[in-house]
């Protein structure tokens, strides 16, 4: 794996820069989707317990528009800068997220600073489970926080709503790419929140965010990469719009494609947590 401080770094990578003065380090872990209520402080309280050397907590429920009834919907840039600005990370920063599953919700946070016009960011390829299992150090002390200002620049291009998706769809312009497990595509296991229908956005493709990752949780060779997406019939010709549940493993989906040299990508960010809720949306069920 190549590293690239602006997709993908390597836990060697960044144990080389551990100790770099305007690296800023995020753990972006989440609860698991479904896992209710009483999970709502777990991955703060693993955090508070160890976590790598410098790192900050980055709570993506609370980085959201919480005015939405939609789940951690990417929030108004005024509130995005403020939160930053309290984690100590600003301009000039070189930003490293991880999360606890290995590469999961990191993405999420990766895409977030994309959309907010930040691009030296970068994915920790495997997560905090590599970093433990090579042996490297954790910590359970606070960071040491100092204000920077960040400069925010939104690019509207990297996000869709469901009317874009919508228009996408019928006119079979765009490769509307879900990042759900199989099962739910299709139709066949119900979706881990209530009162949602089951299938997928008519005209979409299933890339399972899985078949992107090897079996430690770190994104597959760019080789690699190229098979799954063909596998599953996307036309790489096309601009790709990615989805998911709930916005979050659709942008591992936007990462492999960034790691593949393709740019005309976004994510719907209501994804199916909108769709499958409106009954005037149109469902399919069955393979693509």
């Amino acid at each position: 794996m190549q590293d690239d401080p602006k997709t993908l770094v390597s836990t060697e990578w960044l144990a080389a820069h551990l100790k770099d003065p305007d690296l800023r380090i995020l753990d972006a872990s989440m609860p698991p989707v479904g896992s209710g209520p009483e999970a709502a402080g777990t991955a703060k309280a693993a955090f508070d317990a160890e976590h790598i050397p410098g790192a900050r907590f980055f709570d993506i429920d609370d980085v959201s528009d919480q005015r939405s009834d939609l789940p951690h919907m990417a929030p108004p840039v005024e509130k995005f800068m403020s939160r930053l600005r309290a984690m100590g990370v600003g301009d000039g920063h070189q930003v490293v997220i991880y999360d606890w599953q290995g590469l999961f919700s990191a993405a999420r946070v990766w895409w977030l600073f994309r959309l907010m016009g930040q691009t030296n960011v970068a994915v920790l390829d495997g997560g905090l489970p590599k970093w433990k299992a090579e042996g490297r150090a954790v910590e359970d002390l606070p960071p040491v926080i100092r204000d920077r200002h960040m400069t925010v620049r939104v690019q509207n291009h990297l996000v869709r709503d469901a009317t874009q998706v919508s228009s996408a769809s019928k006119l079979r312009d765009h490769e509307i790419i879900d990042a759900r497990a199989a099962p739910r595509f299709r139709g066949e296991a119900p979706e881990p929140r209530e009162g949602l229908r089951a299938g997928h956005i008519p005209s979409s493709k299933n890339v399972p965010f899985g078949t992107v990752l090897n079996a430690d949780g770190t994104l597959k060779e760019a080789a690699d990469l190229r098979a799954v997406f063909a596998q599953a019939g996307v036309d790489m010709n096309k601009p790709a719009i990615t989805t998911c549940g709930s916005g979050v493993t659709a942008a591992i989906l936007c990462l492999a494609l960034e790691r593949l040299g393709k740019t005309d990508y976004s994510l719907y960010d209501g994804s199916w947590v909108e769709w499958g809720a409106f009954p005037t949306l149109p469902i399919a069920t069955g393979e693509n």
